[in-house]
């Protein structure tokens, strides 16, 4: 399963549903685009290596950015952001997911139920 960010911002904060949804995982991935969401919010390098320490630990696999991953991200931006506000970091994340045929869990379903072929997994915190 691919992860979203929101689901790791819940686990900071204390969320136990948020780290009861990774510990039931044995596969769990998050997009480079995650990845960096999480790096830039961080206040300090403290910050940093305990999101680096927490994703190495639990066995995070970060999946990279492909040549198919961003076509098909831009492909999304073309036929959803006019209509439904799709913004390029969810679309890279999306992408990811489907072409990796991996479900994705969030809890900011709003943003990627336009996409079709994603397999979405909601999380309620």
């Amino acid at each position: 399963m691919i992860f979203d960010t929101d689901i790791f911002i819940w686990a900071q904060r204390g969320n136990e549903k948020a780290a009861k949804l990774f510990e039931k995982e044995e596969e769990k991935s998050l997009s480079i685009q995650s990845y960096m969401e999480l790096l830039q919010h961080a206040k300090n390098k403290t910050q940093h290596k305990y999101t680096k320490d927490f994703l190495k630990t639990f066995g995070f696999i970060v999946l990279p950015l492909t040549e198919n991953i961003g076509h098909r991200a831009s492909i999304y931006i073309e036929e959803y952001t006019l209509s439904s506000n799709l913004g390029s970091g969810d679309a890279i994340i999306a992408a990811t997911a489907v072409e990796n045929n991996m479900p994705l869990a969030s809890s900011n379903v709003k943003h990627f139920r336009v996409i079709k072929e994603l397999q979405l997994k909601a999380f309620k915190p």
